[in-house]
């Protein structure tokens, strides 16, 4: 049932659809798709905000934000690729849901993601006089 009401509203913004397990659904989207997409998922479905992951991949700095059901025990998983390694940057969902704020911190200063639109991007995890421009889960790709 939540799986239709995502593919219904969201139809083209969807880019890859993949059912892991009963419980387990990811789904790519564009990164511009990323606050009409949380907020329909958040306010209107009110899955519950889990958490986010980013990674550093071939293709480019992927984050993955994880919603969950109470009701039917189903993990949504919300896939962004962004593409340009140099200045990857997308908008805070903080504006939607407050508890992101810290992850996206985290995201900021470990992988160098620009959320647009935070309140407080600062450190976090790293000392305050961290070497601009380091970031510790990135990969040397040469």
């Amino acid at each position: 049932m939540i799986e239709e009401k995502i593919k219904e509203r969201l139809k083209d913004k969807i880019i890859n659809w993949y059912r892991h397990s009963e419980k387990r659904v990811y789904f790519s989207i564009k990164s511009q798709d990323i606050l009409e997409t949380v907020k329909f998922i958040f306010e209107e479905l009110n899955l519950r905000f889990s958490t986010a992951t980013g990674i550093d991949t071939v293709e480019g700095i992927e984050i993955i934000y994880h919603f969950s059901s109470d009701n039917t025990g189903e993990i949504f998983s919300i896939k962004v690729l962004l593409g340009d390694r140099e200045k990857p940057e997308i908008d805070s969902i903080t504006s939607i849901i407050r508890g992101a704020e810290w992850i996206e911190r985290e995201m900021w200063e470990l992988l160098g993601i620009n959320f647009k639109g935070h309140p407080n991007l600062k450190h976090l995890l790293l000392i305050e006089d961290w070497p601009e421009g380091k970031y510790p889960l990135r990969k040397s790709r040469q």
